[in-house]
C-alpha cells in the first residue's frame, strides 16, 4: 500500500467517523514525534490533509491543534526517556544502526544547537523523531529538554495545520 493509499484511507475514515478525528490525530501526531515509528508511518502527509478538513468544517481547529500538539509533546518525552534510560542500546540496534549518518547528525544538530535544537529539529523530517532521543541518551536536563519541547508542539502543530485550514478559505475569498 503506498503513502497516498494509506492517507486517502485515514481521511476517509476521518470524514466519515469525524468523533474519531481528535484520537487518531492525537496518535499521529505522537507517532510522528516518537523514535524510529515516524520513520515507518505517513503521518505528516496524513496531518497536512487533516489541516483541509478543518477548512472544509468537518474537523474543528482548535481541539485538532491541542490534540496534534499533546500528541507530539507525548511522543518527544517517550522517545527523550527512551534515549535517557537506553543510551546506546537504542542508538547501536535496528533501525537507527542501519542509518549512522542521520544519527550522527542528529547528535552534531544537538551538540551545536542544544535546546534550540530540540525546538528547531521538531520541524525537520527525521531530526524530529531522533534529536529527542539523542538528546536523551546525552542527558540533556529534563527541564530543558521539556521547555522546547511544550514550546515546539503547537508551533509545529500549526504549521501542519494551517495551509489547509485557513490556506482554502484563504484562496475561496482571494479567487471567490
Amino acid at each position: 500500500m503506498s503513502i497516498q493509499e494509506i492517507t486517502q484511507m485515514i481521511m476517509d475514515f476521518i470524514k466519515d467517523h469525524q468523533v474519531w478525528a481528535i484520537p487518531i490525530i492525537f496518535l499521529l501526531a505522537f507517532g510522528e514525534s516518537l523514535a524510529i515509528v515516524s520513520l515507518l508511518i505517513p503521518a505528516t502527509a496524513i496531518l497536512l490533509a487533516c489541516g483541509a478538513l478543518i477548512g472544509a468544517d468537518l474537523i474543528p481547529f482548535v481541539p485538532t491543534l491541542l490534540a496534534a500538539s499533546v500528541g507530539a509533546i507525548v511522543g518527544d518525552y517517550v522517545s527523550f526517556w527512551l534515549g535517557k534510560h537506553y543510551h546506546q542500546k537504542i542508538i547501536s540496534s535496528w533501525p537507527l544502526n542501519k542509518h549512522p549518518k542521520m544519527v550522527y547528525r542528529a547528535e552534531q544538530f544537538f551538540h551545536r544547537y542544544g535546546l534550540t535544537g530540540v525546538f528547531i529539529g521538531r520541524f525537520f523530517g527525521p531530526l524530529r523523531a531522533i534529536v529527542p532521543l539523542i538528546a536523551g541518551a546525552m542527558h540533556m536536563p529534563s527541564l530543558k529538554f521539556n521547555i522546547a519541547n511544550i514550546t515546539s508542539a503547537p508551533v509545529w502543530a500549526f504549521v501542519m495545520l494551517a495551509p489547509g485550514a485557513f490556506g482554502v478559505k484563504w484562496l475561496e475569498t482571494l479567487f471567490g
